[in-house]
């Protein structure tokens, strides 16, 4: 397999690309600038890329960016909240067809390669908050490009992470040897990571869970044991 891989620069995609690179299939890693808070995230792309030897490409959407103001992650938008991805408050941070739109555009970057694949790395942590991470839009978006490049070229949808926990993801990275200490995760772009927000309180959580020691410089990193606390008593109350 011949594989071209969305990579944000953060655990999943990058463990998805050591995994093909693992077999010999990695073709290059994909980043889109769509107009995000921060750079952080391609800079740390672009470097597990040249820690694997493998091609980058930065696709620029930033035009496209100022038309998704909706979302916390798009610069302009409100403030990155703090807390567990299970809070209500947490669907400030979807970019409303973030993965169709990124995949559209692999899917025709692989074509033009003669690639086999698009690999993307979402994940069962990523179903409740992320509508475009979950199993019935893989398989709907598998059966839209058969349809897209029919008679052209067959690329597969490669998602092997889309039943996983994002700690299952941590202990398949430590099997293949990912620097994890070179990845991004924290939505807000500060010098190290926040510790606070979805994303940084979900990175702390999976290392725990795994049993992995976590390479992870965090500015507060205990606030995860507080937003999973509390999590985990609103749900109690809510059932």
């Amino acid at each position: 397999m011949k594989a071209v891989v969305l990579c944000s620069g953060g655990i999943d995609s990058v463990t998805l690309a050591y995994r093909i690179a693992a077999e010999n299939g990695l073709d290059r890693l994909i980043s889109f600038d769509y107009g995000q808070r921060h750079r952080r995230e391609i800079e740390h792309a672009a470097g597990i890329a040249a820690a694997l030897k493998a091609r980058h490409d930065v696709i620029d959407i930033a035009g496209l960016g100022r038309f998704l103001t909706s979302s916390s992650l798009i610069s302009g938008g409100d403030a990155v909240p703090d807390g567990h991805y299970a809070e209500s408050n947490m669907k400030s941070t979807v970019v409303p067809n973030r993965n169709a739109i990124m995949l559209s555009i692999a899917f025709g970057i692989a074509a033009g390669a003669k690639a086999d694949a698009v690999g993307i790395a979402v994940h069962s942590g990523d179903h409740f908050i992320y509508p475009d991470c979950r199993p019935a839009f893989v398989d709907a978006f598998r059966a839209m490009q058969a349809c897209a490049l029919e008679g052209m070229w067959e690329v597969q949808l490669y998602a092997p992470f889309v039943g996983f926990t994002k700690a299952d993801i941590v202990r398949e990275g430590m099997r293949l040897g990912v620097p994890y200490e070179k990845t991004w995760s924290c939505y807000k772009g500060g010098e190290i990571h926040c510790g606070r927000c979805g994303t940084c309180v979900e990175r702390r959580e999976a290392f725990h869970l795994a049993g992995m020691p976590d390479p992870t410089s965090y500015e507060d990193p205990d606030y995860w044991i507080e937003a999973i606390a509390k999590m985990k008593a609103e749900n109690e109350k809510g059932g």
